[in-house]
This record gives structure tokens, C-alpha cells and sequence, in this order.
């Protein structure tokens, strides 16, 4: 019999934790102003942040299940690409500029750290099945 957190529970809706990991880059404007840090790396760290979303719902139109074994792989590729794509981006701009990179580097990873927290707490809040 599996433990509560190990259970299988259905897939929770991902739009409040998103919104509220885009609203992080947002507030991070005013941030980046009133301190003096460098714009490029707010305007990178949303640019990735918005093009990495776009690409998730891409990715989430595709059916899963081990009965849609091609578009399940798919999604899975697709989802390990986008991190490496950004992962490099990131290296790339903060090997030519380090305070962009970080600067970037930094808001990027904290709306990710928001927007998985909330999807794992939206997840383990669901019902098991």
C-alpha cells in the first residue's frame, strides 16, 4: 500500500503558481531600478522567463499516458531542452557580462523556485487517486 506522498494524484492546475512566478519577475523591475542594477539582466531574466512559458504550454498540449508513448518522450525531451537552452543562455551572458548574467541568473531562478514550491504544494494538496 503507498504512503500519502507517495500516491499518485492527479496533475493540479499550473496557472497560479506561473502567475504568481511572473508576477515575481515583474515586482523585480522596480527592484532593479531603485537599486541600480543592470536592466539588461531583469530584461534577459524575463525574456527567458516568457519564452520558457510560452514553450511549457507548447508542451503541454501534447497527450501523455503509456499509451502515447512518442508524445509523452516528447514532452519529456522538451522539457529537459528548455532548462539546458536557459542554462546556457545564462553562462553565455554572464561569461561576456557578470553582473547581467547574475542579475539574470538570479530573478530567473527565483521565479522558478517560486513556480515549483507552488506546484508542489498545489500537487501534494490534491487528493490522492
Amino acid at each position: 500500500m503507498p504512503s500519502n506522498l507517495t500516491a499518485p494524484r492527479p496533475l493540479p492546475d499550473r496557472t497560479w503558481p506561473q502567475l504568481t512566478a511572473g508576477a515575481l519577475v515583474l515586482l523585480a523591475l522596480p527592484v532593479f531600478l531603485a537599486a541600480g542594477w543592470p536592466l539588461k539582466g531583469w530584461l534577459l531574466a524575463a525574456v527567458l522567463w516568457a519564452a520558457s512559458w510560452l514553450f511549457g504550454h507548447l508542451l503541454a498540449r501534447f497527450p501523455l499516458g503509456s499509451d502515447r508513448a512518442a508524445s509523452t518522450a516528447a514532452v519529456g525531451f522538451g522539457m529537459s531542452f528548455r532548462t539546458v537552452v536557459v542554462g546556457v543562455v545564462l553562462v553565455v551572458v554572464a561569461a561576456s557580462n557578470q553582473r547581467v548574467g547574475i542579475a539574470a541568473a538570479i530573478v530567473y531562478a527565483l521565479a522558478f523556485t517560486v513556480e515549483l514550491a507552488l506546484s508542489l504544494i498545489s500537487y501534494f494538496a490534491g487528493e490522492p487517486l
